[in-house]
C-alpha cells in the first residue's frame, strides 16, 4: 500500500471528530469505576449503620411514650348465632370487655440528656430521659353505649406505654392516683406501644363522683428520637434538652421553640380535636409499632392509620455518607469538565494528549470521592474535602505539566479543578439552588467550548484534501 494511500487513514484518526469520540469512550467507561464508589459509600453507610446500632444495643430504642390512661373493666350481652343440626341458633351470654379512658388533660416536662457514644471511628446519639408530668381523668356522661352501672371501677388499671421498656433505669417509674401510689408491674402497654409499658391495678371508684388525679415520673434512656402520642383532650407537653440540632417531627408541631447553641426548649399544645378521637374507646382502635423501629417504621394493625405523635429527633449535625453520596453523583460533572480542557488543548493548542493519559487523569479524579469517603470518616467531611481536593489537584496538574509540555498549560488545568472542587462544595451546601447553580456552569462551559471549537474542522476533511 502506498504512502498516499496511508495518508487519509492517518488524517482520520487525527481529525477532531474521532478524538472527541476516544474522549467520549474513555468518560463513558469511567462510569463503571464511578458506580463502584457510589456502591462503597452505600456498603459504608450500612457499616456504620450496624456499627450504630451495636453501639446502642442495651441502651433503648427510639422511645415512643403514650398514656397515661385507665381500662376499666365491665361486663355486658353477647349474643353469638352457631348452625346446629341444620338449623340456626342464637345465644346470649355474659363477657368481659375493657373500657379506655383517656385523661381530660395532660401536663407533661421531659428532660433529654444527650450522650454521644463513640466506637472505632463511629459515633451514636442516646439520651437519658426524665418524664414527670400529671394527668386529670372525669367520667364523660356519653360513654359510648357502655351501661355506667356495668363498669367495675375497683379492678380498673392504670397504664402507661413506653415502646423499649428495657430503657428505664434507676429508680423505677413512679404513679399515684389521688395521692395513694400505684404498684407498678410491666406490660399491658398500649397497642400505640406495642403494647409495652407499664400498669397498676387501681380503685378508681372515686370516678364515680368526681375528677381524679393521675402523677407520674419516669426515667428511661434512648438514641436518636423520642415522640409522645398524644390521646388527651388537652395535652401540654415541654420538652428540653442540651441538644443544639434537633428535628420536630411528625404531625404535630411545637407551638412555641427556642433552639440555640446551648440546647432546645419545645412546648407542645394538642387537642383531641386536631387527633380526631374521643376519650372513651377501646385499645383495639391504638396502632401497633414495632419497639424495635420506632414511629418511622410502623407495623400496622389491619384497617387502623398510624397514630397522630409529636416527635423530637437529636440529629447529628452532619452526615458524612449523605454528603459523600451527593459529592459522587456530581462525578460525571468532574470527568466531562477536565476532558473538555483536555480536549481543548488537543484540538486548539496542538497538544495531542493520548487516550491512555485521558483515562489516567480521569482514574484520579475518581480517586477523590474514594479519599473523601475514606478521610471523611475520620477528620468529618470538610478537612476531608480539603485533603482529598488538594491531593488530587497537585497530582493532575502535575501529571498535566509533564503531558502538555507546558507549565502554563498545566496551570489552566489546575484553576480548572480548583474551580471545580470550590463549585462543587458550594453545590453541596446549597440544596435548593444546586441544580439553578449546576445548570449555569453546564451553559457557560457549552458556550466556552462552542466558542473555542468554531473554527474546528472535525471531520478532518481540510487534512485529508492537504
Amino acid at each position: 500500500m502506498s504512502l498516499s494511500a496511508n495518508r487519509p487513514r492517518r488524517a482520520a484518526e487525527r481529525s477532531p471528530g474521532v478524538r472527541l469520540l476516544f474522549a467520549l469512550l474513555i468518560a463513558a467507561a469511567l462510569a463503571a469505576p464511578l458506580m463502584l464508589v457510589y456502591a462503597l459509600v452505600w456498603d459504608r453507610n450500612h457499616e456504620a449503620d450496624q456499627a450504630r446500632s451495636s453501639i446502642v444495643d442495651g441502651w433503648g430504642g427510639r422511645q415512643v411514650m403514650t398514656g397515661p390512661y385507665l381500662a376499666i373493666p365491665y361486663q355486658h350481652d353477647i349474643t353469638r348465632t352457631a348452625v346446629e343440626n341444620g338449623q340456626s341458633v342464637t345465644r346470649t351470654e355474659r363477657g368481659w370487655d375493657e373500657l379506655v379512658l383517656w385523661p381530660r388533660t395532660l401536663r407533661m416536662d421531659t428532660r433529654l440528656d444527650p450522650q454521644t457514644r463513640r466506637r472505632a471511628i463511629y459515633s451514636a446519639t442516646v439520651y437519658q430521659a426524665v418524664a414527670e408530668g400529671e394527668a386529670r381523668f372525669d367520667l364523660p356522661a356519653d360513654l359510648a353505649g357502655v351501661d355506667p352501672g356495668s363498669l367495675v371501677f375497683s379492678r380498673a388499671e392504670l397504664r402507661m406505654g413506653l415502646s423499649d421498656p428495657g430503657g428505664f433505669f434507676g429508680d423505677p417509674p413512679r404513679m399515684t392516683l389521688d395521692g395513694h401510689p400505684a404498684v407498678l408491674q410491666p406490660g399491658h402497654g398500649p397497642r400505640a406501644t406495642g403494647s409495652a409499658g407499664v400498669f397498676a391495678p387501681v380503685d378508681a371508684s372515686a370516678l364515680k363522683a368526681r375528677a381524679v388525679t393521675v402523677s407520674f415520673d419516669e426515667r428511661f434512656r434512648g438514641n436518636t428520637a423520642l415522640a409522645l402520642v398524644p390521646r388527651a383532650a388537652d395535652t401540654q407537653w415541654r420538652v428540653r434538652s442540651a441538644w443544639p440540632d434537633p428535628s420536630f417531627k411528625g404531625r404535630f408541631l411545637p407551638a412555641e421553640r427556642s433552639v440555640d447553641d446551648k440546647g432546645f426548649d419545645a412546648q407542645y399544645r394538642v387537642g383531641n380535636l386536631a387527633i380526631g378521637r374521643s376519650l372513651i374507646g377501646d385499645d383495639q382502635t391504638e396502632l401497633a409499632i414495632d419497639a424495635d423501629t420506632g414511629p418511622d417504621h410502623p407495623t400496622l394493625a389491619p384497617g387502623v392509620s398510624a397514630p397522630p405523635t409529636a416527635e423530637v429527633d437529636l440529629l447529628q449535625p452532619i452526615d458524612v455518607y449523605s454528603q459523600v453520596d451527593r459529592a459522587t453523583k456530581y462525578g460525571f460533572l468532574f470527568i466531562g469538565f477536565t476532558f473538555l480542557l483536555l480536549l481543548m488543548f488537543d484540538l486548539v493548542g496542538g497538544t495531542r494528549v493520548a487516550p491512555a493519559e485521558y483515562l489516567l487523569v480521569g482514574a484520579a479524579l475518581v480517586l477523590f470521592f474514594v479519599m473523601l469517603l475514606a478521610f471523611a470518616e475520620v477528620t468529618g467531611f470538610l478537612a476531608a474535602y480539603l485533603i482529598a481536593s488538594t491531593a488530587i489537584v497537585a497530582l493532575v496538574t502535575a501529571y498535566s505539566a509533564a503531558i502538555l509540555g507546558s507549565l502554563r498549560r498545566a496551570g489552566f488545568v489546575a484553576a480548572l479543578l480548583t474551580a471545580l472542587y470550590a463549585s462543587l462544595y458550594l453545590l453541596l451546601n446549597l440544596e435548593a439552588y444546586a441544580l439553578l447553580v449546576g445548570a449555569v456552569m453546564l451553559f457557560v462551559a457549552l458556550a466556552g467550548v462552542m466558542w473555542a471549537t468554531r473554527k474546528v474542522d472535525w471531520s478532518g476533511r481540510a487534512a485529508t484534501a492537504a
